[in-house]
């Protein structure tokens, strides 16, 4: 535990908290937003990847984590009203 009371994420709690985010990201059917979805987390985990104070490591965490709770409720959402047609970057050249 850190002096400051606040224990820092585990590598394996932040692993599987992009993997996570990774596969909820998969679920949106319009490609547009899982695309945006994807690069938000990547580029969220590379910008938080250089920090060692483990406040803001926990702070950073549990904003993933709100996030990720987020993306599970829109996914659901967006499943719902999915557009019945495919957009042109779903569909796969046979």
């Amino acid at each position: 535990m850190a002096a400051s009371g606040v224990a820092a994420p585990t590598r394996t709690e932040v692993l599987q908290l992009y993997r996570s985010l990774l596969r909820v990201a998969r679920q949106f059917c319009d490609y547009n937003i899982r695309e945006y979805s994807k690069r938000r987390t990547i580029d969220a985990f590379r910008d938080n990847k250089n920090l060692t104070d483990p406040s803001q490591l926990s702070a950073a965490f549990s904003d993933g984590k709100a996030q990720l709770e987020v993306a599970k409720r829109q996914a659901l959402v967006y499943s719902l009203y999915a557009p019945k047609v495919k957009s042109i970057m779903d569909i796969k050249p046979s």
